[in-house]
């Protein structure tokens, strides 16, 4: 990966959203996994695996 840096005036900003709109599904799953990676090496407390959720709902 090749590093870029640009300096630009906050109002010439374009958003997040459409940055990762051009990318791919794939490129944008691998961001996310770099991301986590990264969150799990940073915080040692922290299981690196999903949370599992459990909801009980009442039917009336």
């Amino acid at each position: 990966m090749e590093k870029v840096v640009k300096i630009i005036n906050l109002k010439e900003k374009q958003s997040d959203f459409s940055y990762w709109q051009t990318k791919s599904p794939k490129e944008r799953l691998e961001a996310i996994e770099m991301l986590r990676s990264q969150f799990m090496k940073f915080k040692k407390d922290v299981q690196p695996r999903l949370q599992r959720v459990c909801r009980i709902i009442k039917s009336a």
